[in-house]
């Protein structure tokens, strides 16, 4: 799989995919992460990537032009699956969506900055527009490392033990059951009896309960 991610602030995202889980599945070749500075793309001498907005607003709104000329150039290249915008009013992110995409070869992320995009974006490419919350950020960079990191650790291989995402919360719409280590017992708290009693249909009805009642 490749995620191509477009931005105008570059620096914040690259670190991101630089451990764990995701850092082993790019070193296994499983998944490419590429980072694209919307700046390489800006308008005239000074690369001019955002202007005020129509209408009197306050703030600066990011232009069409480098955003299209981004995509364009990464299209001559590959076919994508996904082109996704990270906006506000876009779609709720999802475990459901994130097994989907994992499905695809080819993604683009695209990050939002001040107010957001030229609405004609809409018309210029076939996106989706995708959001991880009611709630705003300074940048897209978070929600596309967020969906990127979701994507990646589903790929066959990324795990260690692919069972496990199986058992993650929201695969099948409910929370996980809760787990435990060791020490059995700590100032007096001790693991659920059950989990220590090596009866699997016991210990697999004790979490199918859990995982009802903490959705």
């Amino acid at each position: 799989m490749r995620i191509d991610i477009i931005t105008c602030a570059p620096s914040p995202l690259r670190p991101l995919f630089g451990y764990g889980i995701v850092k082993r599945a790019i070193e296994k070749k499983l998944a490419s992460v590429h980072v694209h500075n919307l700046r390489d793309y800006g308008i005239g001498q000074y690369k001019k990537i955002d202007d005020a907005p129509y209408g009197g607003e306050a703030g600066m709104v990011l232009m069409l032009e480098p955003i299209v000329r981004c995509i364009e150039n990464l299209q001559k290249e590959r076919a994508y699956d996904e082109i996704i915008y990270l906006a506000p009013e876009g779609e709720a992110f999802s475990q459901s969506m994130a097994n989907r995409l994992s499905l695809c070869r080819n993604i683009i992320l695209l990050c939002g900055h001040y107010k957001g995009i030229d609405e004609r974006i809409c018309d210029c490419v076939d996106l989706r527009k995708v959001s991880i919350g009611d709630y705003i950020l300074p940048g897209g960079e978070l929600p596309a490392a967020i969906i990127a990191q979701s994507i990646i650790r589903l790929l066959p291989g990324a795990l260690s033990d692919e069972t496990s995402a199986l058992n993650d919360s929201f695969q099948d719409g409910l929370i996980a059951a809760p787990v435990y280590t060791r020490p059995a017992v700590f100032r007096g708290l001790a693991v659920p009896p059950v989990l220590k009693s090596g009866n699997q249909r016991l210990i697999q009805e004790w979490k199918e309960q859990q995982r009802e009642d903490r959705t």
